[in-house]
């Protein structure tokens, strides 16, 4: 009985980091946005204005931001804006882009269409990409007590290395700073 629990948390351990992505995706919980297939069918007259934050982990040598620092739109509209990521690094490498929106509680209501984040990004050295994120703020963010006072949301990405850039890690930061965008 005892051999049986062990073995049960352990599974329970490999199990925990997937189902609390689920449950984040699902919920929207800590900000976690949500993937959808098309566009809202509503579209309301009130405005919510979004912003725009790229950074770059440690170990990928890429300048990354947000070609504007926020957008205007009416709720329910869909919207495309543009990131640009720049491989500082004399080498291939591939990153990937995690996101949150703040406030935390709004992560439900905002949904992508299509983005970057979806798949991993490779660049060529020196090569400059733009990549898009389409996406929309649902409706029903102005029947929630805890969100229908949000007038401005933030949406963030990080851009961390990919397992194929691990070994480019150990790059000298001063000098990939010095080729900045």
């Amino acid at each position: 009985m005892c051999l049986a629990f062990v073995f049960g948390m352990t599974g329970m351990a490999y199990a925990a980091v997937p189902l609390y992505k689920i449950f984040c995706q699902v919920t929207g919980y800590g900000g976690t946005t949500r993937q959808v297939e098309q566009a809202s069918d509503v579209i309301l007259d009130r405005t919510i204005k979004v912003r725009f934050d790229g950074n770059v982990a440690d170990g990928l040598p890429w300048d990354f931001r947000p070609d504007q620092r926020e957008v205007e739109l009416r709720i329910g509209e869909t919207k495309q804006v543009y990131f640009r990521a720049k491989n500082l690094f004399n080498k291939e490498t591939t990153g990937q882009a995690t996101f949150n929106v703040t406030p935390q509680a709004a992560g439900a209501y905002f949904n992508k269409i299509q983005c970057f984040c979806f798949t991993e990004q490779t660049l060529q050295p020196g090569e400059e990409k733009e990549m898009a994120v389409l996406f929309f703020v649902d409706p029903d963010i102005v029947n929630e007590p805890e969100t229908k006072s949000i007038n401005t949301l933030t949406l963030s990405y990080t851009v961390y290395p990919h397992e194929k850039t691990q070994g480019v890690a150990a790059v000298d930061d001063k000098q990939a700073a010095g080729q900045k965008l």
